[in-house]
């Protein structure tokens, strides 16, 4: 069921609320076809992609959702495979789906390591590695990927070695990945969010107590809204960005200044 002559078809991980809704909603519109995707372990889960899906299509853009957790094998591939069966191609990846785990050495086990990095980079480069071809013959080829400040501040009150590790990882492929498809004029880039405030649903890694430490560290006094970063996604997806490849922007109100 392919959608008649779309300009772009975007696959948006972890799009049911966050960082990946608020890109959602700033990009749908006619000729934006979406494919929006969410872990869905939860019946919460779906019933937020749906919603963000019904927003989606209200604002004009035809939607395809899909469910599963990307730490599985073949989770992420597949979404690749559904998006060109049901949409006929894939010209953008957002790579926004993740997850925080602050326990330090000595306490995180080897498990969540593990899944860290099968959910984020493995992820990642089973998404790019699917899409490589249809990324190389779009007319408007863009992949995102969304990673964290815990990957490049170290601070003994914050750190998340786990995550830190799945996200430097997940940073160091998006940059192979542009060099390789420069020549085709599609561009690779990630977008590295500081203190970001959660949906009222959604899991926090910090206290109440930490977030006010964490806005006291934040130069510009204040928590970002995820909207903040999906403005600096939708402009990296749009035809402006054409000759900016290979960068980590950080969108943390100077957090990582010091």
């Amino acid at each position: 069921m392919a959608e008649n002559n779309p300009d772009r078809v975007v696959l948006i991980t972890g799009a049911a609320s966050g960082i990946g809704a608020a890109v959602c909603r700033r990009i749908a519109g006619p000729g934006c076809s979406l494919v929006l995707h969410t872990r869905g372990s939860q019946d919460s889960r779906r019933q937020d992609l749906e919603a963000v899906a019904q927003q989606a299509e209200k604002a004009g853009s035809p939607v395809l959702t899909l469910f599963g957790d990307l730490s599985e094998d073949g989770l992420a591939s597949g979404l690749v495979e559904q998006s060109l069966v049901h949409f006929g191609r894939l010209d953008q990846i957002v790579s926004n789906a993740g997850f925080a785990d602050r326990r330090p050495l000595g306490e995180v086990d080897r498990e969540t390591l593990d899944r860290s990095l099968r959910a984020m980079p493995g992820a990642f480069f089973d998404l790019v590695t699917a899409a490589l071809p249809t990324l190389q013959d779009s007319a408007w080829g863009r992949v995102v990927a969304v990673s964290s400040f815990v990957a490049h501040v170290y601070a003994a009150d914050g750190l998340f070695p786990a995550t830190a590790a799945a996200k430097a990882g997940l940073e160091s492929l998006a940059k192979s990945l542009a060099v390789q498809l420069a020549p085709t004029g599609a561009t690779v880039n990630c977008v590295v969010p500081g203190y970001t405030r959660k949906d009222a649903t959604g899991h926090s890694a910090l206290s109440e107590e930490g977030w006010q430490r964490a806005i006291g560290k934040t130069p510009n006094g204040r928590i970002a809204e995820p909207d903040d970063h999906a403005a600096a996604v939708s402009f990296l997806l749009s035809r402006d960005a054409s000759h900016i490849t290979g960068q980590v922007i950080h969108v943390d109100g100077g957090l990582t200044l010091a």
